[in-house]
């Protein structure tokens, strides 16, 4: 069930209805209901694979509660690596097992050995990326003793199943979001007004931004050896814009929907493209992973401590491994790789934290160092993204080959050329707003809050016009597919 579906459209309302009117006096009622209305918007998609998120629910349920009692630290790690194991087990074989298969089938090959293997014709259960490290997270805290383990099931399995942000994130920890379902919540009609003002903004970025990005970077990047250089680069230029649009959209209509529901889910995305450095883009971009692989791997490697060759290797771990998780792809980890390429040079100079504020904090414009290092950051992360984008590590150089060549200067030429325009001048709004609402958790969460009634409903008017009337072709969400 996609967010910007009709489905949602009424599916959130009765849920919602239920919620508060039904269930309202009774804790545990709201629970069961949260649950069983994940379970639908899940098993919308395909109900056969409600077993794997049940699985993984109750072992991790019950090696916690086996960890609390156990003392002996070889058992203790013995539960660890049973939730491990059975969590990446199911990643790795629904997600990365004709990768490695096809892989281990080519090595062979370069030696003249030929092996006759089949692929199988595997279904990528959408969201198992998301919520295998949300499940995984409560069992690995439990373990460092951060975290008492829950005996109420019906609540454990909300927090693994919690619909708004089960299948795209952002990847919540059991310290944040399972206190709250113990907690009664009561309607906050203020609240309610910030979480639909977050969703409205969310639908705004993927429909209007991320979708009309889509139909433009997947022509000129399905057709990049009839494309001149410059146009190219707009490509490149369409893609970054739509994967901001589509992920951080995304994950506003999840936290506003939380929202709606009494919980507080944490910021995922904070203006990622107004970084100064790459350490800083990373700080801002997919927070709740980001912070994940430093916690849970990054910093048990040993972090950025110790010599220069630990500080390189860490890098490139945590980099190529995040590259992994979002898909089995070799362009992926060459994307990987090379923003860990980026980010050593801050890293190994002690710069990588340089940028800890928010640029041109207090001021309505940026100094022109400012504005410099933002698009220098910007450009490498659009050139990142051609990996990310690409269909294979070919169809990746072959691109960067023709778009750095002469015809970059060349004029773009594509099929659609005045909607490409107004699209321009759309995403330059765009820019502009999110500037303005930068020092917020979203763009127009302040904005408007102080005008006359009127003047604040028109500006709702005019975001649903334009969600209405220049919403691109629906596209799934990207990262429904990681």
């Amino acid at each position: 069930m996609l967010f910007n579906s009709i489905d949602f459209a009424f599916f959130l309302p009765i849920v919602f209805i239920l919620y508060w009117f039904v269930a309202k006096k009774n804790l545990s009622f709201q629970n069961l209901l949260i649950v069983v209305a994940s379970y639908i918007f899940y098993g919308w998609w395909d109900w056969r694979f409600l077993s794997l998120i049940f699985f993984s629910t109750v072992v991790d349920y019950s090696v916690g509660l086996k960890l609390k009692d156990e003392e002996n630290p070889t058992k203790r790690k013995i539960l660890l690596w049973v939730s491990i194991l059975v969590n990446l087990g199911f990643l790795g074989f629904f997600k990365y097992y004709n990768f490695f298969l096809d892989n281990f089938v080519s090595a062979f090959s370069l030696f003249g050995a030929e092996i006759k293997a089949t692929s199988l014709n595997i279904i990528l259960p959408v969201g198992i990326s998301f919520y295998t490290f949300q499940t995984l997270s409560y069992t690995i805290d439990i373990y460092k003793k951060k975290l008492e383990p829950t005996k109420d099931f019906i609540a454990f399995t909300a927090f693994v199943s919690f619909f708004p942000q089960l299948v795209a994130g952002p990847i919540e920890r059991a310290t944040n979001l399972l206190p709250q379902f113990y907690k009664k919540r009561t309607f906050d009609y203020s609240k309610a007004v910030d979480g639909m003002r977050q969703i409205l903004w969310g639908l705004f970025k993927k429909t209007v931004i991320a979708d009309n990005c889509a139909e433009f970077a997947n022509q000129i990047f399905d057709n990049a050896s009839d494309m001149n250089g410059s146009t190219l680069a707009l490509g490149a230029l369409f893609f970054s814009f739509q994967i901001y649009g589509d992920f951080s959209g995304y994950s506003d209509i999840a936290i506003g929907t939380s929202r709606l529901f009494g919980f507080n889910l944490k910021q995922n995305f904070n203006f990622p493209y107004f970084s100064r450095d790459i350490a800083e883009f990373w700080r801002r971009w997919h927070i709740s992973l980001s912070t994940w692989f430093r916690d849970y791997l990054y910093i048990p490697l040993g972090g950025s401590r110790g010599s220069s060759w630990i500080k390189i290797r860490n890098t490139f771990i945590i980099f190529i491994v995040s590259g992994f998780w979002h898909g089995a792809n070799w362009t992926f980890i060459v994307w990987g790789a090379l923003n860990a390429i980026y980010f050593l040079p801050l890293l190994l100079t002690n710069k990588n934290r340089k940028n800890l504020d928010t640029v041109a904090k207090g001021r309505l414009l940026p100094s022109i160092k400012e504005v410099f290092f933002m698009l220098l950051t910007f450009s490498l992360t659009a050139f990142a993204w051609i990996f990310f984008r690409a269909e294979n590590i070919d169809h990746a150089l072959r691109y960067i080959s023709k778009m750095i060549s002469t015809s970059l200067f060349e004029l773009p030429y594509f099929i659609g050329m005045f909607k490409a325009l107004m699209l321009i001048l759309i995403i330059a709004a765009f820019v502009i707003i999110e500037w303005l609402g930068r020092e917020s958790k979203y763009a127009i969460e302040h904005i408007g809050l102080t005008w006359k009634r009127p003047f604040r409903f028109a500006m709702y008017y005019v975001i649903i016009y334009l969600i209405v009337t220049f919403s691109g072709n629906q596209q799934t969400f990207i990262y429904f597919q990681f």
